[in-house]
């Protein structure tokens, strides 16, 4: 028994060299061997190119109001580049299906990741291999970054480059949506409205045909020359002039009525014609909601996989797996002979 319990504090006595070199063989084999797998593993993985876009959003998504409306504030401005919540804006928008279903038919991605189309779960593997692929989010910097992986340097330019465009593709799609609705809204009210003045102006019209031209001059007028007419006892004159005071006494009301509420609709009608310009436009036109500061372009060298780290790794693990084996046994046996 003491003599299994000397063995065992002279196992334990033995430093970090000793064990190293009692085991060197195994554990520089297996490295050796962990070296030359991962090395041979590493050129048979399929190289992968990295193509990225880099871009910042725009303030505005209106033009009417960065460029007509008279109420200019400078929040709008088109050239302003934008800040936090516009680029969560656009990374929400990047990242939709929309733009990913676009990308999946254009280049049949499918086909292109070799997925089959008979697979039960086609689709969430399709997106899962999509996301692990491309990779839309924000830098340091505040602006968006498009990146794609791809085993072609073209097809990830070419994807980096369409997810980019895309995006003022789709954000145009969504404003035109309200945007024709509004001007639907403001068309119908501006037309009513033309409808509106038009009958204002056509009774106006018919008053003046009645003679009613402009009642409070041609009223002072005509009482003036009523009362000269008097003085001068001009019959035939006073008779006219009595005739005249009448249509006027009966229609002058309605004329005034009628004048002044066609001025305030003529306002209203220039009001709901600026908006209607407004409207217009915004339905009508497209507007680009992005600065991009980098194009994706076509790779010289493979960024994945990086085999140096692949080989690293892989005899460094091997290196430690079996390290810690060797010391289980060790004290395994050392437990073992101590309770014999």
């Amino acid at each position: 028994m003491s003599n299994n319990e000397g063995n065992n504090t002279d196992l334990n006595s033995e430093n970090l060299v000793v064990f190293f070199y009692k085991w060197r063989k195994p554990l520089l084999i297996l490295s050796a061997i962990a070296l030359i797998v991962s090395t041979i593993v590493s050129f048979f993985i399929k190289e992968k190119f990295e193509s990225s876009v880099i871009l910042y959003p725009t303030v505005t998504s209106s033009i009417s109001k960065a460029l007509i409306s008279e109420n200019y504030n400078g929040k709008d401005d088109i050239l302003k580049f934008g800040e936090r919540e516009e680029a969560e804006q656009m990374l929400q928008i990047l990242n939709s299906d929309e733009i990913r279903n676009r990308i999946i038919e254009k280049y049949d991605l499918l086909n292109h990741y070799d997925i089959d189309e008979d697979y039960k779960y086609k689709k969430t593997e399709l997106q899962a291999i999509y996301e692990s692929n491309i990779n839309v989010d924000m830098n340091k910097f505040m602006a968006v970054e498009i990146e794609v992986l791809d085993y072609d340097a073209t097809i990830a330019a070419l994807i980096a480059n369409d997810i980019a465009a895309l995006l003022d593709t789709v954000k145009n799609r969504m404003r035109r949506e309200i945007a024709v609705s509004a001007f639907t809204i403001v068309s119908k009210r501006y037309n009513e409205q033309k409808e509106y003045v038009q009958v204002l102006e056509d009774s106006l019209t018919s008053l003046r045909q009645l003679g009613v031209i402009d009642y409070e001059s041609q009223a002072e007028r005509i009482t003036e020359q009523l009362s000269i007419a008097i003085l001068l006892s001009k019959n035939t004159a006073i008779k006219a002039l009595e005739d005249k005071l009448k249509i006027l006494s009966q229609y002058g009301g309605a004329y005034v009525s009628i004048r002044d509420q066609l001025e305030y609709e003529k306002k209203q009608l220039t009001f709901i014609h600026a908006k209607y310009e407004e409207a217009k436009i915004d339905a009508e036109s497209n507007l680009q909601h992005k600065f991009i500061v980098n194009h994706a372009y076509e790779a010289e060298k493979s960024t994945y996989p990086l085999k140096w780290l692949i080989i690293f790794v892989s005899t460094i693990a091997t290196f430690l797996l079996t390290l810690i084996a060797l010391l289980f046994m060790e004290s395994y046996v050392n437990v073992k002979n101590k309770f014999k």
